[in-house]
């Protein structure tokens, strides 16, 4: 426990509860010359839960100043944070470098959750619950996709009008990448269907990049029937023009029409195959009658589930860094409040997982 921890419960309440000493003081002790070494040598895993702005900044600069700090700096098994603070030190530039630094050394950030903080404010930075904390971690752990094929789309589609112009919408991909992300973290082979994103994957992915919605269907066509899993996280163009200029349109009239034609349904065709993936999973992102239309979705393109977003009316949705879901199937649903899309990329997977398990049962 860190000094400012005891300040909100006993040392001796944790060690009552869990029948374990509680370390406090860095210092050496009479049964250890190098307690704070031997205490972080047994651990499988190291996770920090509340994870403060403070330790973040310590972490991420390498400072070892207290117990804690100096447990991460010799921990050589696996790390996981979970950031607790108000929404404007969330927000700050400076943690948001600390959490970008300390992702690229391979720490886990579990969280953090959006809603009523402490202080009263509204926003992202609640620590997430225990058991969700607890989800996160196993899908680390202990693989729940190991051995699976997962295939998913990610990013917008470009429908060119003329050599210079082109039709497309606000999808940055985060999400597609982070669900790849996720998915190759719980033990799964992935290969992502990428639109054109600036955007950084694992080695490990295999990545087919394309740029219209043709490409997308053809590619994605063509490796589907080879998985277990299929994630249609893309947002494709639902129409392309029906011919593309081979010179630039001059800007010559007051007027401009252009005659558009629906591009192919990818979603629908995957569940429409022969040798269709055991488990097909879409998105909709959605202005109004969310439920309503995801659930018409999941029905009429023979979906196993839907993840659905309102687009227009939060801090999450196309281009951001959070989003939230409504996740529907069948004969149940689940909301995944606003946080990460790295975080809800896991807790996404871990959902999949959890519904594939349930129908190999019965």
């Amino acid at each position: 426990m860190t000094e400012s921890a005891t300040a909100f419960i006993s040392p001796l309440t944790f060690q009552a509860l869990s029948g374990h000493p509680v370390t406090i003081q860095m210092l050496a002790t009479e049964d250890h010359a190098m307690a704070h070494i031997n205490l972080i040598r047994w651990a499988n895993l190291l996770l920090v839960a509340p994870a403060t702005a403070n330790h973040l900044a310590k972490f991420s600069y390498g400072l070892a100043d207290d117990l804690l700090s100096t447990l991460y700096l010799a921990a050589n098994c696996p790390i996981y944070l979970a950031p607790a603070m108000n929404q404007a030190m969330w927000h700050h530039p400076a943690t948001q470098e600390n959490i970008d630094r300390l992702e690229q050394r391979g720490v886990h950030l579990v969280g953090p959750d959006a809603g009523q903080q402490a202080c009263g404010e509204i926003g992202i930075g609640r620590m997430l619950a225990p058991e969700a904390i607890c989800q996160q971690v196993m899908i680390h752990t202990k693989p729940v996709l190991q051995g699976k094929r997962i295939l998913i789309s990610a990013g917008p589609t470009r429908e060119p009008l003329d050599p210079v112009r082109y039709l497309t919408n606000r999808s940055s991909g985060k999400m597609g990448y982070a669900l790849a992300e996720a998915a190759l973290q719980a033990g799964a082979q992935v290969t992502l269907v990428s639109g054109p994103v600036a955007l950084k994957i694992s080695q490990s992915v295999d990545v087919i990049k394309v740029e219209t919605a043709k490409q997308m269907y053809q590619a994605i066509i063509s490796q589907a029937g080879d998985c277990d899993i299929y994630i249609g996280a893309a947002a494709v163009a639902d129409y392309s023009p029906t011919t593309m200029q081979t010179a630039k349109i001059k800007k010559n009239t007051d007027n401009l029409q252009i005659t558009l034609k629906k591009s192919p349904d990818i979603l629908a065709s995957v569940a429409q195959l022969s040798n269709r993936p055991h488990y097909v999973v879409g998105f909709a992102a959605e202005t109004n009658h969310l439920e309503q239309y995801a659930r018409q979705k999941l029905e009429q393109k023979k979906l196993d589930m839907i993840a659905a977003n309102w687009v227009g009316k939060s801090e999450g949705g196309f281009d951001k860094d959070y989003n939230a879901l409504e996740v529907y199937w069948h004969d149940g649903q689940q909301s995944l409040t606003m946080t990460t899309k790295q975080q809800l990329a896991g807790q996404l997977i871990n959902l999949i997982a959890q519904n594939i398990n349930e129908k190999n049962s019965t």
